[in-house]
Parts: C-alpha cells; structure tokens; sequence
C-alpha cells in the first residue's frame, strides 16, 4: 500500500490501513503485522489495547500450571 493511506495513532506507535478486501490491517512502528479486523474502530481500539498489554508485560511466562479435578 501506499505510505499516504497509512493512519497513525499514539504518536506513531502503530498504523492501520484498509486491505484491497475492505479490511482493516494494523502494524507497529518497524512495519510488523499486529491484527486484522473488519472496522478501523476496532482495529485501532485492539491494537491499543494489545499494544498495552504487552508494554505491562501481559504474555511474558511461557509457562502454565492447572489441575482439573474430576471426571471428564
């Protein structure tokens, strides 16, 4: 795509722009792909929320204990 149909927010932490297929694309500030979605609204309020999360550290462990008691 072209650079002027990008659309950056949060002071160019990320950009979105619409797909040939009508669908909405968001990327990081180096160009990597972060989430597709079917409205920009909502491609710009998950790729900040995303993009929040990760900043706290949200994902980090790659590890996961669980029990499941009973019968399956």
């Amino acid at each position: 795509m072209m650079d002027d149909l990008k659309e950056y927010f949060d002071d160019g932490a990320f950009y979105v722009e619409e797909s040939r297929w009508k669908m909405w694309n968001s990327y990081d500030k180096e160009g990597n792909p972060i989430l597709t979605s079917l409205k920009k609204e909502n491609c710009v309020k998950a790729t900040r929320f995303y993009l929040k999360a990760k900043q706290d550290g949200w994902g980090d462990s790659s590890s996961y204990s669980g029990t499941v008691d009973g019968k399956l």
